[in-house]
């Protein structure tokens, strides 16, 4: 009894790790793909549409965007779980081997965010133009770890 008892525990374990499996797998590509387009709304609320607002001298326009850097930030390490590489994603595996590091990003860029919104507020257009740039290095500190390059144009990796 008690060999039968333990064989099907065996078994029912087995079957749950393969099933986490399956699920993380079958996430993973989701998560690609939802990772990505969160990373591109970063890129166009951070490098276009703060760049512009602050060149319009358009403060309250910063604030709002940095307001969705901020919503992003929140969300961005639920798209990255384990297994979630992929020919799609210029995503290291660094970020899973270093997890612990790589986690500390988001508040670095939620950080210079809301600095940048703080600055904003103030109407300060020289403390703002600083606290872009620090935003913009906040992103990069993170990029130049854990993503690989874009491919040059005209190579044949240029697929995306």
């Amino acid at each position: 009894m008690k060999l039968f008892v333990a064989k099907r525990t065996t078994l029912v374990t087995v079957i749950l790790a393969a099933g986490c499996l399956l699920l993380i797998g079958g996430l993973a590509p989701d998560s690609v793909v939802l990772r990505r387009k969160l990373m591109e709304s970063n890129n166009s609320a951070v490098a276009e549409a703060i760049n512009k607002a602050i060149k319009e001298r358009n403060f309250a326009e910063v604030e709002v965007k940095c307001n969705v850097v901020l919503e992003n930030m929140d969300k961005v390490l639920d798209f990255f779980p384990p297994g979630s590489l992929s020919e799609d994603s210029r995503a290291k595996p660094e970020i899973w081997a270093k997890w612990g590091e790589f986690s500390k990003h988001p508040a670095n860029v939620r950080k210079a965010a809301q600095e940048l919104a703080a600055a904003a507020k103030t109407r300060d257009e020289e403390a703002v133009r600083v606290k872009f740039k620090a935003l913009g290095e906040a992103c990069k500190g993170c990029h130049s770890s854990f993503r690989t390059p874009k491919p040059k144009k005209g190579t044949q990796d240029d697929a995306s």
